[in-house]
């Protein structure tokens, strides 16, 4: 692995084979929130500077710290799907509270947006981010260019368009695979939701990102089912911690689904993955699966897990490196 040490959670709330907390009277509650939240933000760079701290922010949204570095990854805090499809035959009943206002979060180098759907690209989460932090860089797939731009508002030169080669096919000519953003170096990998999807130029659709930081590389892979080949590139990257969807693919649900938590631990132990962290559940009523299939297999297979609540720290410390009060 990059760079080798403990992964252990937010002191004082341990996240791994916890079991759910349930949400009586209503919705879930962040471990932290809002204030809470960016008090953490500021007290793990203090006590502990030189760890990779990361915070599930619900969803598939997390934020990554190293130092005085921000990245924010496929974020949808706001209620806009909630609003879009009230009323409709598919509601989008939110289970978690929101974590944190966008508004309130600054000091970011960049953010990702994985591919098109409202929650990895939503508008009324980019607009105060945008607002939050001048001069914010957005990377996502080239082929949602348009989208991208009308949904962040963003200048063009702040619009970070990458491809990814897959299996038998290269990389779409002239656009570029990595992109930098500040200490963040940001590497595209094909995702498949629930296909390798082209548009018209043979670009992907959905992409998933390697995250190199302060020597530690992250997974973030975006919406995705385990494909032909993916195990052997994602090896090759030698991954310490990886953010991988459970809530699995139903067709019922009448959306693009995802890999299954048992599934998730597999991929993770054929991948070679240092530490596996479980996502996109507890977002919505209707799209989402219980953890415990992810943890169970993950135990089975002595694949290192970590499960985060919402609003959770979990924190990468280097090896030899002591953890801060």
């Amino acid at each position: 692995m990059g760079a080798s040490g403990d992964s252990v959670p937010l002191p004082g709330t341990a996240g791994a084979g916890r079991a759910d907390p349930g949400r009586p009277g209503g919705l879930i509650q962040p471990v932290l929130r809002d204030d809470a939240l960016l008090a953490d933000l500021d007290q793990a760079a203090r006590s502990a500077p030189e760890a990779l701290h990361f915070w599930w922010l619900g969803q598939s949204g997390f934020l990554l710290q190293w130092r005085d570095h921000r990245l924010l990854l496929d974020p949808y805090l706001s209620d806009s799907l909630t609003r879009k499809y009230a009323g409709t035959d598919k509601p989008h009943v939110r289970m978690t509270e929101r974590v944190v206002d966008p508004a309130r979060l600054t000091g970011l180098s960049g953010v990702t947006a994985s591919h098109a759907h409202t929650d990895h690209l939503d508008a009324e989460t980019l607009g105060p981010l945008v607002r939050a932090n001048p001069g914010l860089h957005l990377v996502f797939p080239e082929a949602i260019r348009p989208l991208a731009a009308a949904r962040s508002g963003l200048p063009e030169a702040c619009l970070r368009g990458l491809d990814a080669s897959c299996p038998a096919r290269p990389a779409a000519p002239g656009v570029p695979g990595s992109a930098s953003l500040g200490a963040f170096d940001l590497e595209a990998v094909p995702a498949a939701h629930e296909s390798l999807e082209r548009d018209g130029a043979g670009r992907l659709i959905c992409l998933g990102f390697l995250v190199r930081v302060g020597g530690w590389t992250v997974y973030h892979s975006g919406d995705t089912v385990w494909f032909p080949g993916m195990e052997d590139r994602l090896r090759e990257a030698r991954i310490d911690l990886a953010f991988l969807p459970i809530n699995g693919r139903s067709p019922e649900r009448r959306v693009a689904g995802n890999l299954w938590g048992h599934e998730a631990a597999e991929l993770a132990k054929a991948s070679a993955i240092g530490r596996a962290v479980p996502c996109h559940y507890e977002g919505f009523e209707f799209n989402t699966a219980p953890p415990d299939a992810f943890e169970e297999r993950c135990r089975s297979l002595a694949q290192p897990f970590l499960r985060l609540r919402a609003g959770e720290r979990g924190s990468w410390l280097p090896a030899g490196v002591a953890r801060g009060g």
